[in-house]
């Protein structure tokens, strides 16, 4: 019997095309052909939207190197193909025809993680790994996020929003609408991207008209939100569909004046780890975080709340804020797609990275057979009208 065959699409038109490398080639190319029960097929996302599918895409070297962009002046984009299942056409002296099982997306930030991939395989009415499309909608944009946790009774940080277009037209109203809603410090945000890119922390109002400009040139929309008091970040990477499944809390060692930021998450991995935290795929963390039992509880409880409400399935890792002298843990974010899949906190979970994206493929067909119970046309004598 054939192996199924998984497609890996990573890349895409992201911020966060990079990190998206490593997840797909690290984290899911290499568990999955270890497993020796699929057939591994990479299809890669160049930055200009072109999508390609070649086995030396598996290589980090071709990325690492600078030579992708030559690479792929040597290769002809495939199309994609819905008839009957999802297909990739490869064009060559002769044409060649891959048809795709399974789908686990690599894919972070927008034109990907955003909920756009998934709508094209659910229109392909493929299986796929992870959040469907009103998830991954919710969970990157970050206001969206915020208020459907509100809405379900889940604390979450004060904030405001606006739009490029509002604050183009009267900044000075945007900012007065800030002052006298939020107290500094502030943490200013593109609501749509991940990884922490575009982020500024603002500790006074000098600062935060230029927050603001530097949000707003990754996106279209920017949230300001107020800064939690006696701060510990928790993230809580989760797995399942009806069932869940948490990994463990995991704390980032920041120092005070910092925060949880780009370079922080993937840029220390040479530099040694400080107060008993392990460098992972996300930088210095400790875990599981060191918390009392009761509030331990309280942000797993929460994150799983979220992760509920949102509807996410598969896989996502819920952030939280916790105040530690009131004890208030507040919802931040979540990721639909963490980087590297957290497979660090899994591993100290007693789950090895083999095991991990085989149990996401398991989620995700085990999703689509559910999916394909429900009927989604109807027939009628509408156009015997006409």
């Amino acid at each position: 019997m054939k192996n199924p065959n998984v497609a890996v699409i990573f890349g895409s038109r992201s911020a966060e095309h990079d990190v998206s490398i490593v997840t797909a080639l690290a984290s899911i190319i290499k568990p999955l052909e270890l497993t020796k029960q699929y057939t591994v097929t990479p299809v890669y996302i160049a930055k200009d939207g072109k999508w390609y599918s070649d086995e030396k895409l598996k290589d980090i070297g071709l990325y690492t190197s600078g030579k992708i962009d030559d690479f792929l002046k040597t290769q002809k984009p495939v199309a994609l193909q819905f008839a009957g299942g999802f297909r990739l056409l490869k064009p060559g002296v002769k044409n060649r025809v891959i048809d795709i099982d399974i789908v686990f997306p690599a894919t972070h930030g927008t034109h990907g993680e955003d909920g756009e991939l998934m709508a094209v395989l659910e229109m392909a009415n493929v299986p796929y790994v992870g959040c469907g499309v009103p998830a991954s909608v919710i969970s990157m944009d970050k206001v969206l996020a915020k208020q459907t946790a509100r809405a379900a009774g889940i604390a979450t940080p004060k904030f405001c929003n606006f739009s490029r277009a509002e604050f183009n037209q009267d900044s000075q109203r945007c900012i007065g609408i800030i002052k006298q809603t939020l107290q500094y410090p502030l943490f200013v945000k593109p609501p749509h991207l991940g990884s922490s890119i575009g982020i500024t922390q603002v500790a006074e109002p000098q600062a935060l008209q230029n927050a603001i400009e530097v949000a707003l040139h990754y996106d279209d929309h920017v949230l300001v939100e107020e800064g939690v008091s006696n701060l510990t970040e928790v993230t809580l990477p989760i797995m399942g569909n009806d069932e869940l499944r948490p990994a463990l809390l995991e704390e980032p060692l920041t120092k005070p004046e910092d925060f949880f930021d780009f370079e922080t998450k993937y840029m220390q991995g040479g530099k040694k780890g400080k107060n008993g935290g392990k460098a992972g795929a996300q930088g210095y963390s400790r875990v599981p975080a060191d918390l009392p039992n009761d509030l331990y509880d309280k942000a797993e409880s929460t994150g799983l709340a979220v992760y509920r409400a949102i509807g996410c399935t598969g896989i996502a890792r819920v952030d939280m804020l916790i105040d530690g002298k009131s004890g208030i843990v507040y919802f931040n974010e979540v990721n639909p797609l963490p980087g590297g899949l957290y497979s660090h906190n899994w591993n100290k979970a007693g789950l090895s990275n083999v095991e991990l994206v085989t149990k996401l493929i398991a989620l995700a067909q085990e999703r689509h057979a559910k999916k394909q119970e429900t009927e989604t046309v109807f027939s009628t004598n509408y156009l015997k009208q006409f």
